[in-house]
Formats: C-alpha cells, structure tokens, sequence
C-alpha cells in the first residue's frame, strides 16, 4: 500500500506562509524555508516592540513634563512628588499632552500642585 500524504494540507499551510509574506524582499517573499523564517522572526519583533513602544510613550511623557515644570522652575521628580502629596490623580500620558497642547491647563495643574 502506497504512503498516503496529505498534500493539500501541507500546500494550503505554505500557502498560507507565502500570502504573509508577499512584498518582501528576494528569496523572502517566494521560497518556503526562507519566507517562514522571516514570518516567524518578523512576529517575534512583533511581540517586543508591543511591550518597548510603552516604554517608550512612558520615557516621551516624563520628558515632556519635565521640560513644562522646570519651565516654573521645578525639577520633574519635585512636581510629581507633591502631584501624590496633594493626591491629585492625573496620570503621565494626560499630564504631557497638557504640558504640550494646553499650556494655561497646564499651568493650573502646577499652581494647584505648588500652593
């Protein structure tokens, strides 16, 4: 008796790889072995970069607020130090896009946080 395979499987499955693939560059784009290594590596960057690009918004918001309050003459760590002492609940992301866009909402935040 005659091996059986399951070919329309195994093309439907490179297929699949091949159609993910489309657009890259040489041999990436049509050759099996090479494309699904890509694929694969290309999700594992994937995966990471989901987590470093909350490291980074995080490191752009600190800097933002840094820079609007040492504009009034304090350091980062001194305003949110005395942001929790006051426990006034606003979080980075909202602080640094009044810091940017709203200056004067800003510039209320900090008053409230200093007096």
């Amino acid at each position: 008796m005659p091996r059986s395979v399951n070919v329309v499987a195994s093309r439907r499955r490179r297929k699949k790889i091949l159609k993910l693939t489309k657009g890259y560059f040489g041999a990436r784009k049509n050759v099996y072995t090479v494309a699904k290594n890509t694929w694969e590596k290309g999700q594992l960057y994937a995966y990471r970069d989901r987590r470093n690009k909350k490291r980074n918004f995080r490191k752009l918001w600190i800097l933002r607020i840094n820079a609007a309050t040492r504009q009034y003459g304090m350091s980062y760590s001194q305003f949110m130090g005395k942001l929790n002492k006051k426990e006034i609940k606003i979080n980075r992301k909202v602080l640094a896009d009044l810091a940017v866009n709203h200056p004067d909402a800003f510039k209320a935040v900090f008053d409230a946080v200093t007096k």
